[in-house]
């Protein structure tokens, strides 16, 4: 993980990571902040990349990425499933990314993502692409 001294810690969203690594320059101020991830997002990132450009890039993606990854308990493995259910009406959010939110809610770490459906909720720092 990298940290930039003083600074935000992030859960980095797939979303956000994707804009990161495509170049978006919205992004581009958070690339020294630490970076957070579960393993529920390298999939998501990786056929991503495997999807837009090559297998070489999106293995080289995965492999960045991997030291990043944190342990999800159980507790919060339960309550990310929780929260989807309840909000999965109104929006359509991924077991990823409510796993990603839940975790970052429960470690007091900003989630950044530029999915709409995370626009305006608690501890987002929401970047339009």
């Amino acid at each position: 993980m990298m940290r930039e001294e003083g600074g935000t810690e992030y859960f980095w969203d797939s979303y956000a990571i994707i804009e990161l690594e495509k170049g978006n320059p919205k992004y581009e101020r958070f690339k020294d902040s630490t970076i957070t991830l579960t393993i529920f997002n390298l999939p998501e990132i990786y056929w991503t990349f495997l999807k837009l450009f090559n297998e070489k890039l999106a293995d080289e993606i995965y492999e960045g990425y991997s030291n990043a990854i944190v342990e999800i308990d159980d507790e919060t493995m339960k309550q990310a499933i929780k929260f989807r259910k309840k909000v999965y009406k109104k929006k359509k959010i991924s077991y990823a990314d409510a796993i990603g939110y839940v975790y970052a809610l429960r470690n007091n770490i900003v989630f950044l993502t530029g999915d709409k459906e995370f626009e305006g909720l608690e501890n987002v720092e929401f970047v339009k692409s």
